[in-house]
């Protein structure tokens, strides 16, 4: 599989990036059995980079990736392993408190201490702040990554979900690059495209890490707006670009992100072995211009102005 460096780093990636939110499963012996063998499908076919939360299955999804680890510590040598933190659930700590973001340095070292207790590893390659906590004080952000780097806990920092505007505020108070910003990027949100957040990524060579990247194709979008028409203009466009191609609709829509000159990382995150593998043809096609604008005018339902 093709790697590529993430932002201004010499940490390199697989494209395509495996996302562990679902691995664990509802923690039944048959969806921890399933989730390793979904990890073990991404790592035979080459994804070397994997994505992980606190949050996701509650700690579950990294317990899991720690055990995987524990029965074969030669796989931590080629990989590189995200973890990200910022969203608290509500009652986490009393009856009183609701969901929240939070960025203050005891939650972040606490919440990256947990991270690497359960990943049974001793550095994150990558941290990010899972969404902007609307309190954040960028110079408590900046010591706070300080700590974690020199402490060697963490070797690299990204963002996720950040505003342009969020990620040059941030960057303006660290002395080490924001090598990623994690967005949703897809048929159905094409935000990234329009905010400044694709352009701000290709300017100042950060990453963009597309996560949900099968959004309304594969999968419900999250807060789908699409009509019956939207739908159906895409999907018989899709068809008709997967007869071209020789593939699949979702792998068309792969292609279509892989095409951004800004070097999107899409994330796939299905526990389906053979999904995890098909992925892979997406980043041998020659998908052309015209194809990615014939697209996008399917989605919208008019020509670009």
């Amino acid at each position: 599989m093709n790697n590529d460096c993430l932002g201004k780093s010499d940490l390199k990636s697989s494209r395509l990036i495996y996302g562990c939110m679902r691995i664990a499963g509802d923690q039944s012996s048959s969806d921890i059995d399933k989730g390793k063998q979904a990890v073990y499908s991404a790592i035979d076919v080459g994804y070397t980079h994997f994505d992980h939360a606190d949050i996701y299955g509650g700690g579950g999804s990294e317990q899991l990736f720690g055990q995987l680890l524990q029965q074969s510590p030669h796989l931590r040598d080629n990989m590189v392993i995200t973890s990200k933190a910022s969203i608290r659930p509500k009652n986490d700590e009393n009856a009183h408190a609701p969901t929240r973001y939070d960025f203050s340095k005891e939650y972040l070292l606490s919440s990256v201490e947990g991270s690497l207790g359960r990943l049974k590893i001793e550095q994150l390659d990558l941290f990010l702040l899972h969404r902007p906590d609307y309190l954040f004080d960028i110079h408590e952000v900046a010591e706070t990554f300080t700590q974690l780097k020199v402490s060697g806990k963490v070797a690299h920092f990204g963002v996720s979900n950040f505003k342009p505007s969020q990620v040059a505020m941030l960057q303006s108070v660290l002395d080490l690059p924001l090598l990623v910003n994690q967005v949703e990027i897809n048929i159905h949100n094409i935000d990234a495209l329009n905010d400044g957040t694709l352009d701000q990524c290709q300017q100042h060579k950060i990453s963009p890490i597309a996560w949900c990247p099968l959004g309304g194709v594969a999968y419900p979008a999250w807060g789908n707006t699409f009509s019956a028409a939207d739908e159906q203009r895409i999907a018989i466009e899709l068809s008709e670009q997967a007869q071209r191609y020789n593939c699949q609709p979702w792998q068309v829509i792969l292609a279509w992100l892989l095409k951004h000159p800004a070097g999107i990382f899409p994330i796939v995150g299905s526990t389906n072995p053979e999904r995890i593998i098909a992925a892979k043809h997406s980043l041998n096609l020659d998908y052309s211009r015209e194809d990615w604008y014939r697209l996008l005018e399917a989605r919208n339902g008019q020509t670009v102005p």
